[in-house]
């Protein structure tokens, strides 16, 4: 299926804030890999998607292919790539999507 990627510094943030309930976090991010439609929409920025994943009052942000998450089924979704970029809470949502949206434009998925 799919292939989740969880970027360090990350992973660094999700250990670091929940301690023990970052293990519910990793298993909810993996349940992406059996359902990679799974997550609200955000934004898009030429073919790069961005969803975001809920737990509690955090958001966790990913990018994927567009085109592949769009059209394809979920069997043929072999070479599709998840790749979770931020977290944030609901007070600087707005600041993070942005901050998300600018990377991609300037550099790409090679930004994160």
């Amino acid at each position: 299926m799919a292939k989740v990627i969880i970027t360090g510094n990350l992973k660094d943030n999700i250990l670091k804030k929940f301690k023990s309930n970052s293990k519910k976090i990793f298993q909810l991010m993996s349940s992406l890999i059996e359902n990679p439609k799974k997550g609200k929409p955000i934004g898009q920025i030429g073919g790069i998607v961005i969803k975001e994943l809920k737990y509690q009052k955090y958001r966790f942000y990913f990018i994927t292919n567009g085109f592949e998450l769009k059209f394809l089924s979920i069997e043929n979704l072999h070479n599709l790539v998840i790749k979770f970029v931020k977290m944030s809470d609901k007070k600087n949502q707005r600041q993070i999507i942005e901050e998300i949206k600018d990377i991609l434009k300037k550099l790409g998925t090679e930004g994160f």
